[in-house]
């Protein structure tokens, strides 16, 4: 049976009921990231036992996952663009600055959105306003004057839990239109022996990325069908008071999205700007996944900074688990 579509009233429902403006204050501009607290931090460190560090980043290059085919418009999104200003071949060629250093130096262009990432609190709107209320023309060409991404720099620290919700259902990976439910993402948290808490940084596998990268080929990742996030999930992320989410797809929720009315990523119109929180998207898990299942233990120390860049409404991370 073809499931219901999403209406904008069922947008207008979900505002309603999940709405988190005020909660940390009229000026909050960090959302969900309130929820962490000294002491989890704290409880979160003594989660490393064998000082094993792995890092859940793609590496920024070339090879990255925009500019595949895709169902999607790519919005100006381009893999970095890596150039050398300085190099060893200059150095060697006698071509010297003018205090005569031999080095090498270097500049990349690139969205901040291009590869693992963090989508900050500016990032979507609801209609005409941001997380906690702000008149989304608070976003401007100079950048997000409230909820740039730089508000978090001394966040995205705590308690990690992975859900491997591919390896939970017996499959390598979620089929493409899979929409992820409470259901399954309470049922993986049981399977793996692991409670979820306020605050954590919760970590979603669905195995679309590995499958993309086995196969050589990112086309139909960048904004094509995924399995993710299912709406009814925005029950489970207001019930467990996360800090944040992430996955290892492209936009976090199912694609397509099973809308109506011109409506794109209905997830994200709720979890950013009405909850306030931040998202975590083309996430690499695979070595994560598999040091998990190996030593049964899914909960590790995440770091995971954002670079300040003031006003950015995303930024690129090499976000750690340390066990």
């Amino acid at each position: 049976m073809t499931a219901r579509k999403i209406t904008r009233q069922d947008l207008r429902d979900a505002a309603e009921k999940y709405k988190n403006w005020g909660k940390w204050g009229p000026n909050d501009e960090i959302g969900t990231l309130n929820y962490t607290r000294a002491e989890d931090i704290v409880a979160a460190a003594s989660l490393v036992r064998k000082g094993k560090v792995i890092s859940l980043a793609l590496n920024f290059d070339h090879t990255g996952p925009q500019g595949a085919k895709s169902n999607y418009p790519a919005m100006g999104r381009t893999n970095p663009i890596h150039t050398m200003i300085r190099t060893g071949t200059d150095a060697y060629s006698g071509v010297l600055d003018k205090r005569g250093i031999r080095a090498a130096d270097d500049m990349v262009t690139m969205p901040l959105q291009c590869g693992t990432q963090w989508d900050g609190l500016g990032h979507v709107f609801y209609e005409d306003r941001m997380w906690n209320g702000y008149d989304c023309r608070e976003v401007t060409s100079a950048g997000a004057q409230k909820c740039g991404i730089e508000k978090t720099k001394n966040r995205m620290v705590g308690r990690g839990v992975l859900l491997d919700v591919a390896r939970a259902l017996g499959k390598e990976a979620l089929d493409d239109g899979y929409g992820i439910t409470c259901d399954d993402l309470d049922r993986t948290a049981q399977a793996q022996g692991v409670s979820l808490k306020r605050g954590d940084y919760v970590i979603v596998r669905t195995g679309q990325m590995e499958r993309c990268l086995k196969a050589g080929s990112w086309d139909g990742y960048p904004g094509g069908d995924a399995p993710g996030f299912a709406f009814e999930t925005l029950a489970w992320v207001a019930r467990t008071e996360l800090a944040a989410l992430a996955s290892d797809t492209w936009g976090c929720e199912v694609r397509p999205n099973n809308t109506e009315g011109g409506i794109n990523q209905p997830w994200h119109w709720i979890t950013i700007p009405i909850m306030g929180m931040t998202m975590g998207e083309i996430f690499y898990l695979k070595d994560l996944a598999e040091d998990c299942a190996a030593d049964k233990v899914y909960e590790f120390m995440f770091v995971a900074p954002a670079i300040p860049i003031t006003g950015a409404v995303g930024s690129p991370t090499n976000p750690l688990a340390i066990k």
